[in-house]
């Protein structure tokens, strides 16, 4: 999925490798895999809220038929 989201961007190998260098001289090679479990616990929050949310929705659709 994430090779398809970056082709569609137009990224190549050589962009990918510079921003990889980027967010290591920015970050330290010690704070990335923090930052990758915060981001992978509030991509699973969002998709916890937006699973709530079409349940909501749902209850409601079957309510009114």
């Amino acid at each position: 999925m994430l090779g398809s989201v970056l082709l569609i961007m137009g990224l190549g190998g050589g962009e990918i490798a510079l921003i990889m260098f980027a967010v290591v001289l920015l970050f330290g090679a010690k704070k990335i895999p923090e930052l990758a479990k915060g981001l992978g616990q509030g991509i699973r929050e969002f998709k916890d809220a937006s699973s709530e949310v079409k349940s909501e929705i749902n209850k409601s659709i079957e309510k009114d038929v």
